[in-house]
């Protein structure tokens, strides 16, 4: 695993044409392209095809990275892996927005756009009654026509100028933290009743294997098996 150091020493020679560097790079952080595109699968799209997607966002984040954002490499290449599927899911894979819901996103903007400057903003129920529409066409249509974010789009207005998303991302807990957060939530969520149990009462209510085992009326030995068989499946599924 490469350091701090050694990655900026890489990136630098990469984005001065350095193929070797470029590579060694991306081999070193394959498991960070397939961490982020695995929440991507089962979209209609191959897992390599994905996988490419992700490694084209990966070379984006190489060549235009800047150690002024004030991030780890890591941190910025999130989402920048993450938007290059997202944008060949919009545009080439699966989500195709007809003109009919092209309209319906027009026609939302327009009403918003005609409500008097003081009227409070509408929610989602208020525009569906007002349209004549569903709540689920509403929040479609407005989602179909929304675009990316720039890193470098102004958020926020200060004294000493505008701070950029980037800037403000800077500011936030580790995107690595909430991606690992956001997988081991789904992983959790996958085990059967009484595993996911065992493993919430021992890590997050700080039980001891005896107590689980008193208040589920099993062995501590079974208790045991389980978490180790459960930590060893998560072990193999954050590794892939």
């Amino acid at each position: 695993m490469l350091d701090y150091e050694q990655t900026l020493r890489l990136i630098r020679l990469a984005q001065n044409g350095d193929l070797e560097a470029k590579n060694m790079l991306i081999n070193e952080n394959y498991p960070l392209v397939k961490s982020v595109i695995r929440r991507y699968r089962n979209k209609g799209v191959d897992y390599d095809d994905l996988f490419q997607l992700g490694c084209v966002g990966f070379v984006k984040a190489i060549n235009n990275f800047d150690v002024k954002f004030g991030v780890k490499f890591s941190t910025y290449a999130v989402p920048m892996i993450a938007g290059e599927v997202k944008r060949y899911l919009r545009d080439d894979g699966y989500i195709k927005v007809s003109r009919a819901i092209k309209a319906q996103a027009i026609t939302i903007k327009k009403y918003l756009a005609s409500l008097p400057p003081q009227a409070e903003q509408p929610d989602i129920f208020a525009v569906a009654k007002a349209l004549d529409m569903s709540p689920e066409d509403v929040v479609f249509a407005m989602d179909s026509v929304r675009y990316p974010m720039s890193l470098s789009t102004p958020v926020d207005q200060t004294e000493e100028g505008s701070i950029t998303l980037q800037e403000r991302v800077a500011d936030t807990e580790d995107l690595d933290t909430k991606l690992d957060h956001f997988i081991l939530k789904q992983l959790i969520s996958s085990l059967s009743a009484r595993d996911r149990k065992i493993i919430i009462m021992r890590y997050y209510r700080d039980k001891t294997q005896s107590e689980i085992a008193r208040e589920l009326g099993v062995s501590q030995v079974q208790v045991s098996r389980i978490e180790n068989k459960v930590l060893e499946s998560f072990r193999k599924k954050f590794g892939e």
